[in-house]
């Protein structure tokens, strides 16, 4: 039951962030990712899966009344990011981006530190599928790389106090209980790749990239 109730919520909010993402508003032009639906949808839905109702039914909510206030809140996502990896371009838009204030600060930081150590211990785990993802730290960002830390405090930025609360609250749970949240995410993406565990996608990338093709 629990299920259907996140398929439902993730498909309507995808069907929202695909429509938003369209009009985005690159600095280079139109960015090739913009193109291609199945790969959004693979990613968001991982990502979304692996939240609870409550908070699913909160993030639509937000989606709701930005599209009520005008507001495109995956352009502000990198809008957010440039702050770390294009400041001087960033002092050009900060008057466009919604200020946030200091307790949706302080949720993002917090919520930051723990999925960042969350995906250090899937790198550990699993470094070649980690591998495949995003350079961790904001330390490593640049005009040209965006880390996952970098970009999951841009994104939790858009959201409302409200749905950063539950989601703050959601990883302390999950903390609590030994739980991972990234490699939920992980787990949903390699099976819409067709894997069954984490190990079997991980022994699979491993010999790829060993084998005498890539040499």
């Amino acid at each position: 039951m629990e299920r259907d109730v996140k398929k439902e919520y993730t498909a309507s909010i995808i069907r929202m962030e695909w429509e938003l993402f369209d009009k985005v508003q690159n600095i280079g032009g139109r960015a090739s990712c913009q193109d291609q639906w199945s790969t959004f949808q693979i990613m968001r839905s991982s990502q979304l899966l692996a939240w609870t109702p409550e908070l699913l039914s909160s993030y639509q909510n937000d989606l709701l009344e930005a599209k009520a206030a005008g507001r495109n809140p995956l352009s502000e996502k990198y809008g957010y990011m440039m702050e770390r990896t294009r400041p001087e371009e960033y002092e050009g838009i900060r008057h466009l981006l919604p200020p946030p204030n200091e307790t949706k600060r302080s949720l993002a930081a917090s919520i930051c530190q723990t999925q960042v150590s969350w995906q250090e211990e899937l790198a550990d785990r699993w470094p070649y599928l980690a591998h495949r993802g995003r350079a961790i730290h904001s330390r490593e960002d640049s005009s040209r790389v965006t880390s996952f830390e970098t970009y999951l405090w841009g994104e939790l930025q858009t959201y409302s106090e409200r749905t950063l609360r539950l989601y703050a609250s959601y990883v302390e749970e999950l903390k609590q209980k030994g739980e991972n949240l990234n490699q939920l995410i992980l787990e949903h993406t390699v099976t819409q790749y067709g894997y069954h565990t984490l190990d079997e996608a991980e022994v699979s990338l491993k010999n790829a990239q060993s084998s005498p093709a890539h040499h």
